[in-house]
């Protein structure tokens, strides 16, 4: 991705691009969240559609920004864009806010905000243009223009702020999924939904995949069902579907038709398994590629800061299709090959074939048995005809084998561990709502 510096103002109308060139929008704002001791965060993109529609477009998805142009990678979700508590639009209202500038010279106003990649697929606030006002009445007269970094101003507010969950929230933007989770938890459970309320749609999820299940579906319950089916989009496919699972029938099948089209498919596929086999315990997104990939291609793929360490642990590789269920499971090559050899080699020629699958309804006693006895951290899971529908990874075994209240340091160790029941198939339609 491109690290040029890119001021927002000029970013805005660009036409966005999906991957094989097609023109699916405009962008119409940046969105960013404040974090505590560091510049904001953008997660992602306003995008106008067709028919006007604005939808959300995650920074994660945006493979390029330059050129008065932005590429996309994947499908957009044409949900119509809601702005979620502690999300914060440049254009719409960051740019025109008056500041105090931290050396004394007085106050000024945003007039432009330039947003540069930080890190891979991660961008922050970099720079402010900013205007003073101007010194003399005369008409047309303007005040000087500088550009200041993020920490060298101070927003202006009026009056007192209190502590609202708003700025809860803020407070809790430095820390790890799992303790966020604990931190809601130690809430009074009207506050701690207050802030779930507050938080982002990826954040929330995050954080309830670190839940228990009780709290959880306490959680979940309290928000209306466009925001819960969000908030599911969001999770891991296998979290999801054990979140689901323990929700009335109705309410569970409804918001399995309000998520996004692709995600509730893998979400229904887990379901039809039981949550004590490979099926019930597997997440359907691994990495995989075709045996004609490289290794450089292999290890770029890894090293996206999304991916979870067990699933970039190894990458699958299959015959075509590469989308769950794939073509021939052809095996797997573990990160630590990879880089044994050059960057230009075959990653069909380096697959570890002593790896052996198994199937959805291998029992999960059994999966543990294989990872612990030849010390792997995921496990491939095919179909009757061989074709790869998923891995089990250390995390989804340890997480079933411990406790549902294996968080607290006086958890009973003898609660069995959780049992999932399927969910009826039912057809997927799109709706609206990020």
């Amino acid at each position: 991705m491109s690290s040029t510096r890119v001021f927002v103002a000029r970013l805005a109308g660009c036409a966005v691009f999906d991957p094989v060139g097609d023109r699916v929008g405009r962008v119409r704002d940046v969105l960013v969240v404040y974090r505590r001791n560091d510049p904001p965060r953008v997660i992602g993109l306003v995008v106008e559609v067709p028919g006007r529609r604005r939808v959300f477009v995650s920074i994660g998805r945006v493979t390029s920004m330059s050129g008065g142009q932005v590429i996309t990678t994947g499908l957009i979700n044409l949900r119509r864009f809601a702005q979620r508590g502690g999300e914060v639009r440049v254009l719409a209202e960051l740019v025109g806010r008056g500041v105090q500038l931290r050396d004394g010279g007085g106050s000024a106003t945003i007039e432009d905000v330039a947003i540069v990649e930080s890190g891979l697929g991660e961008w922050t606030v970099d720079q402010l243009f900013v205007r003073k006002p101007r010194s003399v009445p005369a008409p047309f007269a303007k005040g000087a223009t500088m550009f200041v970094r993020w920490g060298d101003v101070i927003e202006q507010t009026t009056g007192a702020v209190p502590q609202s969950a708003e700025h809860l929230v803020a407070s809790y933007n430095e820390l790890l999924p799992a303790d966020l989770a604990t931190s809601l938890l130690e809430l009074p459970e009207t506050r701690r939904i207050e802030v779930a309320e507050e938080l982002s749609d990826e954040r929330l999820a995050d954080a309830l995949e670190e839940m228990p299940e009780t709290a959880q579906v306490e959680i979940i319950a309290q928000l209306d069902d466009e925001r819960a089916a969000d908030v599911l989009d969001q999770m891991e496919p296998d979290d999801a579907a054990d979140l689901i699972a323990q929700l009335p029938t109705v309410r569970g099948e409804h918001l399995l038709e309000l998520m996004d089209p692709e995600e509730a498919e893998d979400v229904r596929f887990l379901l039809s398994y039981d949550a004590d086999t490979a099926g019930g315990l597997m997440t359907t997104e691994p990495i995989i590629v075709s045996a004609d990939a490289t290794v450089a291609e292999g290890l770029a793929l890894i090293r996206r800061h999304e991916l979870a360490p067990a699933i970039g642990a190894a990458i699958c590789v299959t015959l075509p299709p590469y989308e769950p269920p794939t073509g021939r499971f052809l095996g797997m090559v573990h990160f630590q090959r990879m880089l044994r050899y050059p960057p230009h080699e075959r990653l069909g020629t380096i697959i570890d074939r002593s790896i052996e699958p198994v199937g959805p309804d291998t029992s999960a006693a059994e999966v543990s048995r294989r990872l612990a006895s030849y010390d792997l951290v995921s496990l491939p899971v095919v179909d009757e005809n061989h074709r790869l529908v998923g891995v089990v990874t250390i995390d989804d075994v340890l997480d079933y084998l411990l406790p549902d209240d294996w968080r607290s340091a006086d958890h009973d160790t003898t609660v069995p561990p959780r049992r999932r029941a399927a969910a009826p198939a039912a057809r997927i339609r799109p709706e609206e709502g990020r």
